[in-house]
């Protein structure tokens, strides 16, 4: 539409990361890592924002060949990937996790559940960044899982609780168990497999990114940034352009002010290309 191609340039642009920036075979494509490279040239920040941790971002930067900041674990973690340093996390502190284990497995039994932990780096071996009780059965695959007892889990901070259940969708899990959360934790979810994701309250990709653009000096309103699932909402809403991919959950669709082309289909650097030519 005109109206879009008259959109001033982003002085920051944001992405997720599976579903968004990478392909179906979760690589950046050449046309991706192009208009991106472009961009960087012309000294706009690019940032990361996804929900994965800092240790699952070497082959994004490896196919970028950059190495960006970025907001990791849905918001609670913002990792500076080319110093290898984690400058801020926001957890889910003990009696927090117990009291949402015991909700969860009340309210959706047979669940499994997961922490997420994060140290000074993103390969920090100090202590098992993933553990999972035994009933934890995974979405994909997770090479670094360390099954423990379910008190185990919950036994140090977080930056989010995982919860699977596998055969019930994700949108269902969500909304079984937000209205007992009672603000207690941010849920969420990026794949509708059976799998939930908790946080602190009010952390999430939006929250993270106000810290990477206040640390940039950044306006909200001048942001661009890319989603796909319910995760990436916020900052979709928060973003002065919002734009969901053509493969996006319904409900990440309705949130953006436009939808591009699908992650197969190169929908991200068809934006960029807008502003930054190949």
């Amino acid at each position: 539409m005109e109206w879009v191609t008259r959109l001033p340039k982003p002085k920051m642009v944001a992405t997720d990361v599976d579903g968004t920036l990478l392909d179906g075979a979760e690589r950046v494509t050449q046309r991706t890592r192009a208009a991106v490279t472009a961009l960087i040239a012309d000294g706009v920040p690019f940032v990361l924002a996804t929900g994965r941790p800092p240790r699952w971002i070497d082959p994004v930067i490896d196919g970028l060949g950059y190495a960006p900041l970025c907001v990791c674990g849905n918001g609670a973690v913002i990792y500076d990937s080319a110093a290898d340093r984690i400058l801020h996390s926001s957890t889910l502190d003990v009696p927090s996790l117990e009291w949402i284990a015991d909700l969860a497995e009340r309210v959706l039994p047979g669940c499994g559940l997961a922490t997420e932990r994060v140290g000074s780096s993103a390969h920090d071996a100090a202590t098992p960044q993933f553990v999972s009780s035994p009933e934890y059965e995974h979405a994909w695959l997770n090479p670094d899982d360390t099954q423990v007892s379910r008190r185990e889990v919950i036994s140090t901070p977080a930056i989010k609780m995982l919860i699977r259940l596998r055969g019930v969708p994700s949108g269902e899990m969500q909304a079984a168990l937000a209205p007992h959360l009672t603000g207690r934790a941010d849920i969420t979810f990026s794949t509708d497999d059976g799998l939930i994701e908790l946080s602190a309250p009010g952390i999430t990709k939006a929250s993270g990114l106000a810290i990477v653009a206040q640390r940039l000096g950044v306006e909200h309103a001048t942001i661009l940034a890319f989603g796909d699932m319910p995760n990436d909402i916020p900052m979709l809403r928060m973003a002065g352009h919002g734009v969901a991919m053509g493969n996006a959950h319904p409900q990440a669709r309705a949130a953006a002010d436009e939808v591009t082309t699908s992650n197969a289909d190169d929908g991200v650097a068809r934006i960029l290309e807008r502003w930054w030519e190949r």
